[in-house]
């Protein structure tokens, strides 16, 4: 299980010695993601994805717990008020409900993919300021080794947290 740490660094110079530092450290580069004001150049740090800076996961998430209950529902209202005379299945139900859960998820992660990631958004106001966000995935038992190593060799580093588990799809 990996954990996702977040360090806040004043400027791209000190996030790419950040990152040598961790890569220095074993961790790999797919496990570290950096972002900065829209239209920042990040050099060669490795810029988080879209699923990291949008709230894709979260919309697809939500649409398909939605859209699968709103296909139940449309499936039983099928099955037990038949309007037409006829009777139809109860696999209708099940069958409605996955189609619908199909479609909420993609309907809801497309609105969702123009929204910012909502759990990035104590971090605007130091993005606006021109700082670098720097995401670290690392195992969970090596938190306090990492996080001692940023804080040891950057000071002007801070961190703001640790998620208790990396988001499922990012």
């Amino acid at each position: 299980m990996r954990r996702r740490m977040y360090f806040v660094l004043p400027d791209v110079p000190t996030a790419e010695q950040t990152m040598n530092d961790l890569l220095l450290a074993r961790i790999e580069e797919r496990h570290i993601h950096c972002l900065g004001r829209r239209g920042t150049p990040l050099g060669s740090l490795h810029e988080a994805s879209v699923l990291q800076k949008t709230d894709v996961a979260h919309g697809a998430e939500l649409g398909l717990v939605i859209g699968g209950l709103g296909g139940a529902l449309v499936g039983a209202a099928i099955v037990f008020v038949p309007l037409l005379g006829g009777s139809l299945p109860l696999v209708t139900v099940l069958l409605t409900a996955l189609g619908g859960a199909v479609f909420g998820a993609w309907a809801s992660s497309m609105i969702a993919s123009s929204t910012p990631n909502s759990r990035l958004a104590m971090f605007g106001k130091d993005l606006d300021e021109g700082r670098i966000l720097m995401m670290v995935d690392v195992p969970a038992s090596r938190v306090d080794e990492i996080r001692d190593l940023v804080l040891k060799r950057h000071p002007e580093a801070t961190q703001h947290g640790i998620e208790p588990a990396i988001p499922a799809f990012p």
